[in-house]
């Protein structure tokens, strides 16, 4: 088992911040087509632990709903790094990963966060969003947090691995 470094951590949260600022500049996006604000998307992820209140809290709901947004995604972006540690793969084709990743994340979050989550249910959600909504976690989220992962540890692994292909080239008639 490797240990992660400062680097690794470092590299792994900013990916996270990146992709959670993709997510939530595509989620803004996409309901301001339906004149819905920003700041009712913030108090929705807000919702998630303050539920049905959280929507009358104004500018400081949706702040910590912006919050939580970005905690959520930095969290997704070091559990990348986190596995990526003893998985080669994971850090060798971070686009194919990452991809699955990002699916795997929107599953997560949909069928097991949000409904353990104090958020209202509301109605059905437009064919649309749901669609979007999975092309945007492969592209906008997993992808940058799988990317950054392998950006941390870059170095940490290609050093042995050359050294190892070095010898084993040196080795062969």
């Amino acid at each position: 088992m490797r240990r992660m470094t400062a680097r690794v951590l470092a590299w792994s949260v900013l990916g996270g911040l990146v992709a959670g600022t993709f997510d939530i500049l595509y989620a803004t996006s996409f309901w301001a087509l339906r004149d819905v604000p920003a700041q009712r998307i913030f108090q929705s992820i807000a919702a998630g632990a303050l539920g049905r209140p959280a929507f009358a809290g104004g500018w400081a709901t949706a702040t910590l709903g912006l919050l939580l947004h970005y905690l959520i995604a930095s969290a997704m972006g070091v559990a990348y790094a986190f596995a990526a540690r003893d998985v080669p793969a994971l850090r060798d084709r971070p686009w194919r990963y990452g991809a699955v990743y990002g699916l795997l994340l929107y599953a997560f979050m949909n069928f097991v966060v949000v409904p353990l989550s104090a958020s209202p249910r509301g109605g059905a959600l437009p064919m649309s969003w749901t669609v979007c909504s999975v092309i945007a976690h492969v592209v906008l989220v997993g992808w940058p947090c799988a990317w950054f992962a392998r950006r941390g540890w870059r170095g940490r692994w290609r050093s042995s691995e050359t050294s190892s292909s070095s010898a084993l080239a040196g080795s062969i008639p």
